[in-house]
């Protein structure tokens, strides 16, 4: 069955559930961790996004006193007469029914995904308004919800087509899936050059001046450098950027935001002397164990597409992951036309 949401009302419970705002970061986070959720669902990066235009509601439902779901809820206000639109990327963070069960990687089940979706699409339509709510979930293609008025998204944010590596598996069977090329750089650890860890926010701005290189290269546009910087302030130990050093300047990295469950790829670049080097798998590979390390169960790298990026993403694994992609809840009749004439702005907001 296709992850096709439907118009029919969730069984309801009782008592109904319970939406209310956390104004606290660390409890937040606790909240996010317990329940497996994204890292892009986390307090900083709620933070990062409100550098920008938009802004950041963190919501916890809960069902007889039980946390069952949370998500950060991103509102970006719109021109009229479209006012605003919400957005929850890769969430909510949903509760098995079971308090028992584990919670992997917060998907739950349909029941609970079906009742912590409706709340939260309920909570956005009576506080934001505008022309409806994206969701976005951190689930695999196939995962079924049910939610009054969902349709399926056509202006999707993040890509739903992806390479997932299950951090469960040893770093020797993990190896064993990566193509010849990969598996021989990875094997060898970029000889020429030093891999760590970047703490540090003088050698963040140095990471920097290579991913313009890479920019200008690639061709792709850029944020400021505030922006980034911000990235790293505001996670803090949830942001892992991993760098190849080559004479004391970096020349390759990559960069995550972790969370108990999952290391997430934000960006990644390379200059000449990381390509000379073939510091980029070495690199990657780092950071997929050091997340290993911390725990994480798996290690996401953001997306496909038919480029060269995305060949060598795929050449770390013998597979490709599909989630269930963009699901929306209309609130508004101008919700059609946001979708079919205005392309162009919702690029914009992507941005």
């Amino acid at each position: 069955m296709p992850a096709a949401p439907s118009s029919s009302v969730p069984p309801a419970h009782p008592a109904g559930p319970l939406v209310e705002q956390i104004t606290d970061p660390v409890a937040w986070d606790a909240l996010v961790d317990s329940l497996g959720g994204h890292p892009l669902q986390r307090w900083g990066w709620g933070q990062v996004k409100a550098t920008g235009s938009w802004q950041a509601h963190r919501l916890q439902v809960s069902l007889e006193g039980r946390a069952v779901g949370a998500a950060q809820v991103l509102v970006r206000h719109l021109p009229f007469p479209f006012r605003a639109l919400s957005y929850v990327p890769r969430g909510p963070a949903v509760a098995p029914a079971d308090a028992d069960a584990p919670v992997g990687y917060g998907v739950g089940d349909e029941a609970m995904r079906s009742l912590v979706c409706t709340a939260v699409a309920q909570w956005a339509r009576r506080h934001v308004g505008g022309v409806g709510i994206s969701f976005e979930p951190d689930w695999p293609a196939g995962t079924t919800v049910t939610v009054p008025g969902m349709v399926t998204g056509q202006q999707p944010i993040l890509l739903a087509s992806t390479l997932i590596l299950d951090l469960t598996r040893t770093p020797e069977e993990l190896i064993a899936t990566m193509g010849r090329t990969t598996r021989s750089d990875v094997r060898k650890g970029g000889r020429d050059v030093e891999i760590r860890r970047v703490r540090e926010e003088d050698e963040v701005r140095a990471v920097l001046d290579v991913y313009r290189d890479t920019a200008a290269h690639a061709g792709f546009a850029l944020h400021t450098d505030e922006y980034y910087l911000a990235v790293h302030r505001e996670l803090g130990e949830a942001s892992l950027l991993v760098a190849a050093f080559r004479e004391g300047r970096p020349c390759s990295f990559v960069w995550n935001a972790i969370s108990a469950t999952t290391a997430f790829e934000l960006y990644g670049g390379v200059d000449d002397t990381g390509r000379k080097a073939r510091a980029n798998a070495p690199v990657k590979w780092h950071a997929a164990q050091l997340a290993q390390q911390a725990g994480a169960l798996r290690y996401d790298m953001n997306g496909l597409l038919n480029d060269g990026i995305s060949d060598f993403k795929r050449s770390f694994a013998d597979h490709e992951d599909q989630l269930v992609g963009t699901l929306d809840v209309p609130f508004s009749p101008l919700y059609g036309l946001w979708v079919r004439a205005l392309p162009a702005a919702k690029r914009i907001v992507r941005r």
